[in-house]
């Protein structure tokens, strides 16, 4: 089954480009509110569950331990930047647990801030760990093997005792079983592995609500959630999708990117989880994807003003003269 045409790029007025994509969102329980595509197929949410993978962080009282900050506990969960308060809470999280940035494994890159990137280069540095955009996640997992007494080194690898902790913790909270001929390397070298949508919006509904969820981890989805909705610009950085949209949320709506076009999202008022892929992995579309599925969702009861969620949905395209030549919008199953 081809997935349905869900967003178009307009150039004037005549479509350019069209995305295919599937979407679905469901309760705790499983149940389906809404679902087109291939929900059933496996695919890498990559950083879409780093909330679900900081779960040990704080189940595991390292969190506590080292006092980590509602700042660091959304930068755990974060896609960050690079921009210099991310790379220095990264720092100070890795100084809690007695490290130095040498111990990350995640590999470094020039920040994904085009002016985090001039302002390092103008100095005369290069990148380090703490400027790729999981440092912070890894800084967390890095905090569980010292609070544990694990050796954190080789902690990215897929047999590692942290790693095996990391996909139990997903795996129960997805209902979703992570076998091996479905598990990848991610771009920060941890494994990933292939799960339904359907699973991941379940997952994330439990996240939200933590139902079919121990009370213990209950408490953990609940606390990272609300330290993401807190402080958005840990979890992104300036200008990027997730900022805007759990700003406008304020509290209420909770969204996480993923690369090759995955978004997931919950509702916590609604207890509903929400889980997207754009079927040629393109950040815009699937930006404009999720945007549209909120704005679907959004009732008077969330208390969330809908209106940033339509604009970003349907953003207005520019040339390099700042002259706007046409836009994005959603389509079929996004506006049904």
């Amino acid at each position: 089954m081809a997935n349905p045409v869900v967003v178009e790029v307009l150039r004037g007025a005549v479509v350019e480009s069209r995305h295919r994509g599937a979407a679905v969102v469901c309760d705790a329980a499983g149940s389906v509110v809404l679902a087109f595509g291939e929900v059933e197929r496996p695919v890498f949410p990559r950083s879409a569950v780093k909330a679900m993978q900081a779960l040990p962080l704080v189940e595991s009282g390292a969190a506590d331990g080292y006092a980590l900050t509602v700042q660091e506990l959304a930068l755990a969960c974060a896609s960050h930047s690079g921009e210099v308060r991310h790379a220095e809470t990264a720092a100070g999280m890795l100084r809690k647990a007695g490290l130095s940035p040498e111990a990350l494994e995640c590999g470094a890159h020039w920040p994904t801030s085009h002016r985090a990137t001039i302002a390092l280069a103008r100095e005369g540095e290069q990148p380090s760990g703490l400027h790729n955009n999981c440092s912070g996640k890894h800084s967390g997992f890095l905090c569980v093997c010292c609070h544990e007494g694990i050796d954190h080194h080789g902690y990215v690898g897929r047999a590692h005792p942290l790693q095996e902790m990391v996909r139990e913790t997903i795996a129960q909270v997805t209902g979703a079983a992570h076998m091996s001929e479905l598990c990848g390397t991610d771009g920060c070298s941890i494994p990933t592995y292939a799960v339904p949508l359907r699973n991941l919006a379940q997952g994330f509904a439990r996240m939200a609500t933590g139902q079919g969820l121990s009370s213990a981890r209950a408490a953990a989805a609940r606390r990272l959630m609300a330290a993401c909705m807190a402080e958005p610009w840990f979890v992104a950085g300036t200008n990027r999708h997730d900022t805007k949209m759990m700003a406008a949320g304020r509290g209420r709506v909770f969204t996480k990117t993923g690369a090759e076009g995955v978004f997931c999202a919950a509702l916590p008022g609604q207890g509903l989880g929400i889980a997207l892929k754009c079927d040629d992995g393109t950040a815009r579309a699937a930006e404009v994807m999720i945007a549209a599925v909120i704005e679907r969702l959004l009732g008077q009861q969330d208390e969330v003003d809908p209106r940033p969620f339509h604009d970003l949905a349907r953003p207005q395209m520019k040339n390099w003269n700042g002259i706007a030549f046409g836009g994005m919008r959603p389509v079929g199953p996004l506006i049904a």
